[in-house]
């Protein structure tokens, strides 16, 4: 079901969101002002703040388990979907990746897996092409992240370090 923008003014829009965000198990909502809320994920303390002024639209939907998510549309044309547990959205086309051989929506702790999977195949001496592989998908989860309004600066500083890692396990 979707809001008719004529009927719902942002701040219900607002408070929509508010609702189905403290009726989670994963997630904190925490009011900042009248016009913008924050909304943190337990799972690994990454947040995101919606603001009023960039908000569309609110739709609620139910995924294939039958479970309630809300997805949010914003004015710039970018999207998230909010669950009990996470918040989901796409990961950004970069060089070097195929997005349809990606999920269509990820989650910060996307990030945890791919670094995972990075760690391993540096540990088995790595495949070089498999490693920017997922470097590549672990840089379009970054980024689409970021777009949509997640601080994943130390997450930046991950992929640094693998170098040193790489350099550790060669040497």
């Amino acid at each position: 079901m979707s809001n008719n923008k004529e009927y719902v003014s942002t701040k219900d829009l607002l408070t929509l969101i508010s609702t189905f965000v403290v009726q989670t198990t994963g997630l904190v909502f925490v009011k900042q002002d009248e016009t913008k809320i924050k909304i943190t994920q337990k799972t690994d303390s990454k947040e995101i703040v919606i603001d009023e002024s960039k908000l569309l639209d609110v739709i609620f939907r139910k995924d294939p388990e039958s479970k309630n998510f809300i997805q949010i549309n914003f004015i710039d044309g970018e999207k998230i979907l909010i669950t009990d547990q996470l918040i989901g959205f796409k990961p950004h086309p970069i060089s070097g990746i195929d997005l349809s051989k990606m999920p269509k929506v990820v989650t910060t702790v996307d990030l945890f897996s791919v670094l995972e999977a990075i760690e391993d195949i540096v540990a088995e001496r790595y495949n070089k092409t498999d490693l920017e592989s997922l470097k590549a998908i672990y840089m379009s989860i970054l980024a689409g992240g970021e777009k949509i309004g997640f601080d994943l600066s130390s997450e930046k500083t991950w992929l640094k370090r693998i170098p040193a890692i790489i350099n550790k396990t060669i040497a």
